[in-house]
């Protein structure tokens, strides 16, 4: 052992003597990346922008077309084609082809549009120009200056990069893509056929995208398992009937590149805590936690839960979690509000076993548990990587005021501090999170828990702090008895009314499957209203 210790230690001193050597002979040949700059302030690019050989032409990725410039912007890997819509303008560019049509008309463009790293790459002039943009090349500092029409003195500025609520023009609209059940994707039909799943998720972007939204938030950790090559947890039974199975591709990295090549956002949604959808073991996989740990798994309501009172249960989720904020581009870490299940969890053992700080109060205890949870995922995931945006979709009501006079005006059976014993005042306050999205799925009409009342309320507890605020809507009651689900235009009317609303930076819509089956007409009402 000593031996092997000494040759790993030679071993680590020549690559400490190499590295420098190496480090300088790559900065002395590569460039510096290029700088673009909008009305002063420096837009963020996950591939950087890049010079053609022959043309001398910048290539920038299409989403930066989106999240900065505000345009609206689509991919058809179909007939490889990037569409650009921004105040009457209509943009085509199709790779091969070095021409564009504008609003129709045949322009001629000096390189055709690219993929670079799963990335469709367009040429930056040809289209700032288009959308009447100044734009400045500056050869010393390699930097490329934008101005807009509305913009002030150009050069470079310190800005916020693209993400929810990071001050881009262009707001936040995303769907939930449940993957519990098959109810979103994939279907059950698919099991052990990648070319449907991935062609039935290319047409889900597609009529996510064609109905303006730009964000797919797609469930990758159903019930402790997942979409994606993992060391730690299963391969999910939705992907192929049967848990553990290798669905012959790795379905998160093919998600991710299809999601990017359009221009849109993609936020990886972890559920926490649940472990099963059943009470039976007899279909787990034999490294399902239930199986490897079950003493950190409760049966409550005929389902397994990973207890949150145990430390190493908790820590062990977030060590899933950050497989993926390691191994993947995404573009968030996403939370839904499975916290404790709402009821009479059996965890008086653990209680005893764990309440290290001798909180009196088995409920306090809970929260606390919470508490630590959401934040020690949060720095791990900001600790390697800074830029990422984490958030979490709570139950819309906090607290009613009959239990709290800081809570809503609502009256609802369950509430999300009580029920799920989740305190996210306290992580607004703290800043543990980066955006809050409540679930609020109930209409403008509802009195037991009215839709405007509620995100006022939210508003208020964003208000002052860097969290930002997104709102859940719910699509899915369209056309059911409950109150004021009657017309689709209710989800139009609660969109102009966050419009109103300063704090409100985006919506999320549950889920992918109720937008697609157009609702009482609602994809039409979308479209127009996303594109005024």
């Amino acid at each position: 052992m000593l031996f092997r210790n000494r040759r790993y230690a030679l071993f680590l001193l020549c690559l400490f003597l190499l590295v420098p050597i190496a480090g300088h002979s790559a900065s002395a040949e590569a460039p510096p990346q290029i700088g673009i700059y909008l009305d002063g302030k420096k837009i963020v690019t996950d591939v950087p922008p890049f010079i053609t050989a022959k043309t001398n032409v910048t290539m920038v990725p299409l989403s930066v077309i989106s999240k900065s410039l505000g345009a609206n912007v689509s991919w058809s890997q179909a007939t490889k084609t990037a569409t650009i819509r921004h105040e009457g303008l209509v943009l085509d560019m199709t790779m091969g082809q070095k021409f564009a049509l504008v609003n129709g008309q045949r322009t001629d463009l000096e390189t055709t549009v690219q993929v670079v790293s799963g990335r469709v790459m367009v040429p930056l002039r040809f289209v700032g120009t288009q959308l009447q943009l100044l734009v400045t090349w500056q050869q010393a500092t390699r930097t490329i200056l934008l101005q807009s029409q509305e913009g002030g003195e150009v050069g470079p500025g310190p800005g916020p990069g693209p993400g929810p609520g990071s001050g881009n023009s262009e707001t936040l609209r995303g769907a939930w893509v449940s993957t519990v059940y098959n109810l979103d994707w994939p279907t059950d039909k698919s099991y052990g056929k990648p070319e449907q799943q991935k062609q039935d998720y290319i047409k889900l972007l597609d009529d996510l995208q064609g109905m303006g939204l730009n964000a797919a938030f797609v469930q990758v950790r159903p019930s402790a398992d997942s979409f994606y090559p993992s060391a730690l947890v299963p391969w999910s039974r939705y992907l192929s009937g049967k848990q553990g199975t290798d669905p012959g591709y790795d379905p998160l990295a093919f998600m991710i590149e299809e999601t990017h090549k359009r221009g849109m956002e993609f936020h990886a949604w972890f559920n926490p805590f649940r472990a099963t959808v059943d009470e039976k073991k007899e279909g787990l996989a034999a490294n399902h936690i239930a199986i490897t740990h079950p003493e950190w798994v409760v049966l409550f309501n005929k389902k397994y839960y990973i207890n949150p009172g145990i430390p190493e249960a908790r820590q062990h989720i977030i060590d899933a979690i950050m497989e993926v904020v390691r191994g993947y581009d995404i573009d968030g870490v996403h939370l839904d509000d499975y916290f404790y299940p709402s009821g009479s969890f059996p965890d008086d053992a653990t209680y005893a076993a764990y309440n290290t700080d001798l909180l009196s109060a088995k409920a306090d205890w809970r929260r606390d548990n919470i508490n630590r949870f959401v934040k020690e995922l949060g720095e791990s995931i900001h600790l390697v990587k800074p830029q990422l945006s984490y958030g979490i979709s709570p139950f819309g009501v906090w607290r009613n005021i009959a239990d709290d006079p800081t809570g809503s005006d609502t009256k609802a059976g369950v509430t999300t501090y009580d029920s799920m014993y989740a305190d996210v005042r306290t992580w607004i306050q703290q800043g543990w999170i980066d955006y809050v999205v409540p679930q609020i799925y109930w209409s403008l009409s509802f009195e037991v828990a009215r839709y405007d009342k509620l995100v006022s309320w939210w508003a208020n507890e964003v208000r002052g702090t860097n969290v930002k605020l997104l709102i859940g809507h719910a699509p899915y009651k369209l056309g059911t008895k409950e109150a004021g689900w009657s017309t689709a235009q209710e989800i139009i009317n609660q969109l102009i009314y966050n419009k109103n609303v300063v704090e409100v930076q985006g919506d999320i819509f549950f889920s992918a499957k109720d937008l697609r089956r157009n609702p009482l007409g609602l994809i039409p009402l979308l479209q127009q209203y996303y594109q005024q």
